[in-house]
């Protein structure tokens, strides 16, 4: 009996382990597939499209068309943007730019995120509900506002400046009549307006996403800091902040990839593509690519090359998350 009773236990001892091998469920591959379907149908295919323009030589739609030939050049787009003193101040004006938004974005967005999560339920909601539409007006739209706000004639800010005093606004900025006044004309002037459009565009959603990350910190960790003497920023800064590290981290990345593409804020403000003083490389790639005469494959080795540059910082915070997770 013994024997017969030990015969199956030792049979599955003496199993290969091939046939151990567990099942692989393909069900969940099965079902990503329309999704990444998609996704190649809508990105991948036309990166890469993008990608093999920007070797090619193309100055004239029918050649996009396929009804001309496309004259190989190679790398000889890339070193043309490469080498070219401009594009080294166009690159220099998005870095700056970007870094600039990006710290006001996080700034602002932190606070309003931490004010939020002090108030009442009902009057989070409607703070919140407030902000959001910021956040969920079109970008082409709320920038043409902005744009009516700083007209040189009947904007907002020209009718308050004149509703100065003369004498205090002579003191202050030299003059007194700003009727007429080219609120987009000088680079810097500019680029503080852009700022203001972009940052208040986008602080909406990093206030949510904080609010959503306080939420899931325990309580009982600020009520230990605030019993142990620490103040509000000690607070912040030694539990907050800990606790919503991956949090802050995925929000500075997505903060700097929109930072860095934008574009339409900039083009409505500008008017177009005249003022070159104030590119970067989003409205750079365009002006190459669309002005005339054409230079599409200049245009798209410059998309290429911002490609690059945000897959790097994106690359920089999966290498710094990782070493993180492997130091915890």
């Amino acid at each position: 009996m013994s024997t017969l009773t030990e015969a199956p236990e030792a049979a599955a001892a003496r199993e290969t382990p091939a046939r151990r091998r567990p099942r692989v469920d393909r069900l969940p591959y099965l079902l990503l597939l329309p999704c990444l379907a998609i996704i190649a149908v809508l990105l991948l295919w036309p990166l890469g499209q993008v990608v093999a323009m920007s070797f090619y030589k193309l100055n004239n739609v029918r050649q996009l068309r396929g009804t001309r030939e496309w004259p190989w050049v190679g790398l000889d787009n890339y070193v043309q943007i490469l080498g070219d003193p401009f594009f080294l101040r166009v690159l220099r004006n998005t870095v700056l730019f970007a870094a600039a938004n990006v710290v006001l974005t996080m700034i602002l967005g932190t606070l309003v995120g931490l004010l939020l999560n002090r108030l009442g339920k009902r009057m989070a909601t409607f703070v919140a509900s407030c902000v959001m539409l910021a956040w969920a007006t079109p970008a082409l739209t709320g920038t043409i506002v902005w744009k009516w706000i700083f007209d040189d004639t009947s904007g907002l800010v020209t009718w308050l400046f004149n509703k100065l005093p003369d004498g205090l606004s002579t003191a202050l900025f030299g003059r007194s009549d700003w009727t007429g006044y080219g609120w987009f004309n000088s680079p810097l002037l500019f680029f503080a307006i852009l700022t203001l459009v972009v940052v208040w565009h986008s602080f909406p959603f990093i206030a949510v996403s904080v609010l959503a990350g306080l939420k899931s910190v325990p309580s009982e960790l600020h009520e230990a800091a605030r019993v142990d003497g620490a103040g509000p920023w000690r607070v912040f800064w030694s539990v907050t902040f800990p606790m919503l590290r991956p949090v802050f981290g995925i929000l500075v990345v997505l903060s700097t990839i929109w930072d860095f593409k934008v574009f339409t804020q900039q083009f409505v403000l500008a008017g177009g593509t005249q003022d070159r003083t104030t590119f970067m490389l989003s409205i750079y790639s365009y002006a190459e690519a669309f002005s005339p005469p054409p230079k599409y494959g200049l245009g798209a080795a410059i998309a290429v090359i911002l490609t690059l540059i945000l897959l790097l910082v994106t690359g920089i915070y999966v290498r710094m998350v990782l070493r993180q997770e492997e130091d915890a």
